[in-house]
């Protein structure tokens, strides 16, 4: 019996390394564009392109894994079934459960790692590529101004006509600084420099002319010619600090971290609740029946404000709670989606007894859009309080697991589920009439 788990596991480790590669390589696809913009235009050294990468690939894989796992699971079975394996099997007394046995012990060790790895590697690692892409974005400020466009920064316009390297051309500048009248400076070249982690915007222009009309006698104009000017954008309310952050949003976080800030919000809400007792108690002394002094009923009007604010409080500390809530559970959903995908992988492997990638990606395909799709839908109807944070991020999982359970039993009544080359054969079939239908 060793020896046919060891053939089973050896069966889905091939295909599970091969489909890892190529599920992350794909969704690696849609990031490189996005990666390929800031590399060009930062000009990122190897060794932060390589960091960024790297740092992006952990992401990924918690999402990557189940997938190949589903997709293997398609393929390994398939093979199995098109090669009449099964059949040999079962002669030999083998059930389905039997042989289906190694897969999911192993896929439930997976879904424990993935808890592990969601929970402890995942969240520094995004901390992690969240402060280098500051730090990516920091360098060469003047990629922020982007050629034949305005610019605006708090009560500046900038507008470049072309931008050569670190240099900005054609360069215009509205300044609505201390002044009803705007200043208007031009010049024919310039530099854009950071300062004060990002939050100060120093330009240094060269051979242009400043505008501006006297705030005292609008008819008075001014137009000052220079070779060098220098112009401070203070406060601009960005806060880039070049060596990152210590905040941590909820996917920087672990479980047990989130959890300790739910408990933090839920200790605020009792406290503002009895803030909100002792306000009502302060309304019901100053029942409008009872009004009668303009004092009181500015004092009445002025608590009832009070009890809106504080009850608006208690609004957003839920909202907040369900944020971090959906992000716990959702650790853990993904995670343990490994062992569903794997009941739902064998049988429509067995039942299709197809052991082509094509159509096994096809399938798996399909299956994770509708799994991730609703766990999508979830999360925001949970962040928004519609549902609760645990049906909607383990309701994908409950929903498939009992599909999955449906399926493994009637693949071992040997009941045909769907025979998709079959399929394939009528759409060409049905095809191929119309073609000739149309002659």
């Amino acid at each position: 019996m060793k020896i046919l788990e060891r053939y089973i596991l050896k069966e889905n480790f091939k295909p599970f390394i091969v489909s890892l590669i190529v599920t992350t390589f794909v969704m690696l696809l849609d990031k490189i564009i996005d990666l390929l913009t800031l590399i060009m235009e930062k000009k990122l050294d190897i060794v932060t392109i390589i960091s960024l990468f790297g740092l992006s690939l952990p992401f990924m894989l918690a999402l990557t894994v189940p997938m190949a796992i589903l997709l293997a699971s398609i393929m390994s079975f398939g093979r199995l079934s098109v090669d009449n394996e099964l059949v040999a099997f079962k002669s030999c007394g083998i059930n389905i459960y039997t042989l289906m046995k190694p897969t999911v012990i192993a896929a439930l060790f997976v879904s424990l790692f993935m808890v592990y790895f969601n929970n402890e590697i995942l969240p520094d690692t995004n901390h992690q590529l969240k402060n280098l892409m500051i730090k990516a974005n920091y360098r060469r400020p003047i990629t922020a101004i982007i050629p034949g466009t305005f610019t605006a920064m708090k009560n500046y316009t900038i507008y470049a006509k072309e931008r050569v390297e670190d240099e900005l051309k054609g360069i215009l500048i509205y300044s609505r600084e201390n002044t009803k009248f705007p200043q208007t400076i031009s010049a024919e070249r310039g530099k854009i420099i950071l300062s004060n982690g990002g939050n100060t915007l120093k330009a240094e222009l060269y051979y242009g002319q400043m505008h501006e009309r006297d705030p005292v006698n609008p008819k008075k104009y001014k137009i000052s010619n220079f070779r060098k000017f220098t112009l401070n954008l203070p406060d601009l309310g960005y806060k880039i600090n070049e060596r990152g952050t210590d905040y941590r949003g909820d996917r920087e976080l672990s479980s047990k971290a989130m959890q300790k800030i739910v408990d933090e919000k839920g200790n605020n809400i009792i406290l503002v609740e009895k803030e909100i007792s002792k306000i009502q108690s302060t309304i019901e002394k100053l029942r409008p029946d009872s009004v009668s002094s303009h004092i009181a009923k500015k004092e009445l009007k002025k608590n009832y404000n009070k009890l809106n604010i504080k009850k608006d409080k208690i609004k957003n500390l839920k909202l907040d709670i369900n944020k971090y809530q959906v992000e716990i559970h959702k650790k853990y959903a993904i995670a343990f989606a490994c062992l569903i995908f794997v009941l739902i992988g064998a049988p429509i492997g067995m039942m299709t007894k197809t052991s082509g990638v094509g159509m096994a990606f096809s399938v798996s395909a399909v299956v994770f859009l509708i799994y991730y799709g609703s766990l999508t839908l979830g999360e925001e109807l949970a962040d928004k309080g519609v549902v609760s944070p645990f049906l909607s991020m383990w309701i994908s999982n409950i929903i498939f697991g009992i599909i999955g359970v449906y399926l493994v039993i009637i693949s071992v009544k040997e009941m045909k589920f769907i025979d998709l080359n079959k399929l394939k054969r009528n759409i060409l079939n049905i095809i191929g009439l119309k073609n000739e239908d149309n002659r």
